[in-house]
């Protein structure tokens, strides 16, 4: 009988700890594809994108040839307009590339994970055997995304705001991690996980 090939999806909202946790797993040997990073890889070398942005978004959306995140950060989040149409240009070629990936990685190793902070808002779930929501409390989160990027209160709470709600995901989601102590506890978390995958423990 066939082994079973399993695609994973690791999400959380701003400030949750998403990132951590798929370090964890990374650290253990598993792929991790970063959709983060696609989106960005893409926003920079994909023409037609550059193109569709700077329309959507003026001319200051790249400086050199290289997009200015800073002002897109701040025109994309200003409205929830703005979010949809660069979810629109973006959302089809970062999805159409992370299926892509995922069959390249199945066909070395039996489990691929995807590191993504919009897979509800961007109805990736179906791509995916499990979802793994990471959560914390809004104002760890808050001070978390202070410290470590040193964004305001302000855009904190537009970057919330663009987001599906905690509550809601945690009813779509086959697994959820709190986050709200140590790293110790949530590294400990990222191993339960692997060991439930390794022992077959999770079934749908």
């Amino acid at each position: 009988m066939a082994e079973q090939k399993l695609k994973i999806a690791i999400t959380g909202s701003i400030g949750s700890g998403k990132t951590l946790f798929a370090s964890f797993i990374e650290e253990i040997g598993f792929t991790v594809i970063d959709a983060d990073k696609i989106s960005k890889e893409l926003l920079g070398k994909d023409e037609k994108i550059k193109k569709e942005i700077t329309k959507a978004f003026g001319a200051g959306s790249y400086v050199n040839g290289k997009p200015n995140l800073k002002y897109l950060a701040e025109n994309v989040f200003s409205s929830m307009e703005n979010v949809q149409k660069i979810n629109a240009i973006l959302h089809p070629v970062v999805i159409d590339r992370i299926e892509k990936k995922m069959d390249e990685e199945l066909k070395k190793r039996r489990v691929v994970f995807v590191e993504a902070a919009l897979i509800y808002e961007a109805d990736m779930e179906d791509l995916f055997d499990y979802v793994v929501l990471v959560t914390a409390d809004e104002d760890l989160r808050m001070a978390r995304k202070k410290e470590s990027k040193k964004i305001s209160e302000e855009e904190f709470i537009k970057r919330s705001n663009n987001q599906i709600p905690d509550s809601e995901k945690r009813k779509r989601a086959d697994f959820t991690f709190d986050n709200n102590a140590t790293e110790a506890e949530l590294k400990g978390k990222a191993n339960l996980l692997l060991m439930m995958l390794h022992t077959n423990a999770v079934k749908k």
